[in-house]
């Protein structure tokens, strides 16, 4: 997919870092992670998200995967609110209306046990009589916010949202805050 001389970075984002270099406000940036000259981000990932974000220095291949139309699937691990219904599940698999149009189907289902990941800093608020539930969610667009805004229109608010894989590229043996390359 890439070329002999490009590279490609994989990285575990954690939560409060922006997907860019330069730090803004209260986000950190990437530069307090990766010192690496002539790399980008291929793909955006919100400062309030956690997981895989791929960096390359290789303009094309950075198209291939930020691009919706070349439809990378993009796999999220999300801890909603609530514990979602087989219509809420069905709604998002044949795609939900949000504020800017109708989303394509995604593949959504009920992930039994918890994922195996790392403790988040700061950690999702708790509600003692609301119970949460994590679902995998498959989507090949990549709208702003648009897991969070999916989960909410059916009625299941997100608490926490990690990227686990980008096509075939994945989180496995990533702890937060490193990378590979």
């Amino acid at each position: 997919m890439n070329s002999p001389s490009s590279r490609l970075i994989r990285f575990n984002k954690p939560y409060g870092v922006l997907s860019q270099f330069t730090p803004e406000g209260r986000w950190r940036g990437l530069k307090d992670f990766i010192d690496l000259p002539g790399v980008y981000v291929a793909g955006r990932l919100d400062a309030d998200s956690e997981g895989l974000l791929l960096l390359t220095d290789d303009g094309p291949l950075q198209a291939r995967i930020a691009d919706p139309r070349f439809k990378m699937e993009k796999t999220y691990w999300v801890q909603v609110e609530g514990v979602p219904d087989e219509a809420a599940l069905e709604a998002l698999r044949q795609g939900v209306q949000l504020n800017d149009g109708m989303t394509l189907p995604a593949r959504a289902s009920l992930m039994e046990l918890p994922p195996q990941v790392w403790e988040r800093e700061p950690p999702i608020r708790v509600r003692v009589n609301k119970p949460t539930a994590w679902l995998e969610l498959v989507i090949r667009e990549g709208r702003n916010r648009q897991v969070r805004r999916m989960t909410a229109a059916v009625g299941l608010p997100t608490l926490r949202l990690i990227r686990a894989a980008i096509g075939p590229y994945t989180l496995e043996g990533l702890a937060p805050g490193t990378w590979q390359g």
